[in-house]
C-alpha cells in the first residue's frame, strides 16, 4: 500500500506458533515485498513527536538503534478480559489470565461455563463459535461433542497466507512420535503457476508407526481455504493410505495436499 514497514519481533521467528519452515518462507516472501524485520529485539523506549514517533530498539547483542516512523502499532498478543467478573468470589479456577474449562466449556463451578478468549488459547473467532455450540448443547442436555483443541485450524491472513492444524514437525518429535514428513512446493502445481502464485509450501506430518496425520502446515495463496481439508481428515482419523487413494480434482491448488502426503512416503508424482 506504499508504506515502508519495519517489524520488530522478540522471538527468532516471525510466527512463533507456526512450523519454523513455514515461518521462514513467509518471512522471505515478505522481505521480497519490502518489509524489514528486526529479529530477537525489543522496543525499550518510544518518543512521540509532531506527526511522527521514534522507537528505540534493543537487539539481543545489546546494541540499540532508533526507528522513526509516522505510525507505531503495538501487537503483543491477546488476553481474555476476566477482571471484575467476580470469579474469585465464586471460586472459579483461573490459570495465567484465563478461565480453566474442560472439553465441554465447563468451569470447576457447576452451572458456570466459559467460552472464547476468556477460556484460553487458541484465541480465534471460530474456536469461540465452536465452543458456544458445545456449551449450549451441553446445557440443553444434548449429546454434546467434546472440543478437540489440537484440531482447531489457525489462519494468518497475511501475504502470503499461512494456515496450520495439529502438531509441527518439532512438536511431534518432542511428543515422542517417529515422524514422516512430506513437502510439496507451489512451484510444482499448475494452478499456482497459472495464478501467478508459484511461491509456497504444503507440509504434512505423519506418525510413522500408524500413518496418523499429526499436523499440516501451509504457506501460499489461498491456504486458509485449503487447510480445512486436513482438519476434516484429522477429525475422521484418516490415515496416509486413505489420503493417497483419494482423487483430487485437477487443476487445483488442493492437488498439493495429496502430493505432500505422497512425498512423505516417497511417492510424489509431480516433483
Amino acid at each position: 500500500m506504499g508504506a515502508d514497514v519495519t517489524v520488530v519481533e522478540m522471538m527468532p521467528t516471525i510466527m512463533p506458533v507456526e512450523d519454523p519452515e513455514i515461518s521462514a518462507i513467509a518471512k522471505k516472501q515478505m522481505e521480497k515485498q519490502g518489509i524489514k524485520f528486526v529479529m530477537e529485539a525489543k522496543v525499550s523506549k518510544v518518543v512521540k513527536g509532531k506527526g511522527q514517533v521514534t522507537a528505540t530498539i534493543e537487539t539481543k547483542d545489546g546494541k540499540a538503534q532508533e526507528i522513526t516512523a509516522e505510525k507505531l502499532i503495538s501487537a503483543v498478543g491477546v488476553v481474555g478480559n476476566i477482571e471484575n467478573l467476580g470469579l474469585e468470589a465464586l471460586g472459579i479456577k483461573t490459570d495465567r489470565g484465563c478461565i480453566v474449562t474442560d472439553e465441554f466449556s465447563r468451569t470447576n463451578v457447576p452451572g458456570i461455563y466459559a467460552i472464547g478468549d476468556v477460556a484460553g488459547p487458541p484465541m480465534l473467532a471460530h474456536k469461540a463459535e465452536h465452543e458456544g455450540v458445545i456449551c449450549i448443547e451441553k446445557i440443553s442436555g444434548l449429546d454434546a461433542h467434546p472440543m478437540k483443541r489440537d484440531q482447531i485450524p489457525g489462519c494468518t491472513y497475511c501475504n502470503p497466507q499461512v494456515a496450520s492444524v495439529g502438531l509441527t514437525e518439532q512438536k511431534a518429535k518432542d511428543a515422542g512420535y517417529e515422524v514422516r514428513v512430506g513437502r510439496f512446493p507451489f512451484m510444482g502445481n499448475g494452478k499456482a503457476i497459472a495464478l501467478g502464485e508459484p511461491e509456497g509450501l504444503v507440509k504434512t506430518v505423519f506418525d510413522n508407526k500408524t500413518g496418523q496425520l499429526l499436523g499440516a502446515h501451509m504457506v501460499g495463496a489461498e491456504v486458509t481455504e485449503l487447510i480445512q481439508g486436513f482438519v476434516v481428515a484429522m477429525g475422521l482419523e484418516t490415515t496416509e493410505e486413505e489420503l493417497m487413494h483419494t482423487c483430487f480434482p485437477h487443476p487445483t491448488l488442493s492437488e498439493m495436499m495429496k502430493e505432500s502426503v505422497l512425498d512423505a512416503y516417497g511417492r510424489a508424482l509431480n516433483m
